[in-house]
């Protein structure tokens, strides 16, 4: 994996400097381009060599949800054009590293088994972000095993207060 990162750091750098102030909005089309370009057919597609880089081009751009303005437009060219469209995800995770350092906030990941309407996500974030002692910027995974609660990954550290967890631990109390 270290090539893959190395491969893409300079895309990342290069397109968080051309992004200026509009971080959120590039961060949002490269996140979507990264989940396109993560599809294994579309890879086998992309590395035929019969296949044109506008013949990719049109292919991704043609699947992605929103239009792409001309600078995703530039961007997704260049990563066609030198081969790196299965580097797009790496691209998409640097970027977001650089994101969240410039914005002191960091990425975060709450699994919950019931789906969280909107003044329990926020009243949730809220919580969390005193806990973590920064801003988080939160996604949204359904997880139904959990039972109840959640579980939240923020980097490399996790707070586990789910159904589940309680019981592994009530059954290890419980052995030991």
């Amino acid at each position: 994996m270290a090539e893959l990162a190395t491969i893409a750091r300079p895309y990342a750098e290069a397109l968080f400097k051309a992004a200026g102030g509009d971080l959120d909005g590039t961060a949002a089309w490269l996140d979507e381009l990264a989940a396109i370009a993560s599809n294994v057919q579309l890879q086998q597609y992309a590395g035929n060599p019969s296949v044109t880089s506008a013949q990719t081009f049109e292919v991704i751009s043609g699947v992605a949800k929103s239009k792409l303005h001309e600078a995703a437009k530039n961007f997704l060219r260049a990563v066609i054009d030198n081969g790196r469209i299965s580097v797009l995800p790496e691209i998409a995770s640097q970027f977001r590293v650089l994101k969240n350092t410039k914005t002191g906030s960091s990425d975060a990941t709450v699994y919950s088994a019931f789906a969280l309407d909107g003044a329990a996500l926020a009243g949730l974030a809220a919580t969390l972000e005193k806990r973590f002692g920064r801003k988080l910027n939160l996604k949204v995974e359904l997880e139904p095993e959990l039972i109840g609660g959640v579980r939240v990954v923020v980097g490399d550290e996790v707070l586990d207060t789910s159904i589940k967890a309680r019981l592994e631990q009530m059954k290890a109390a419980l052995i030991s």
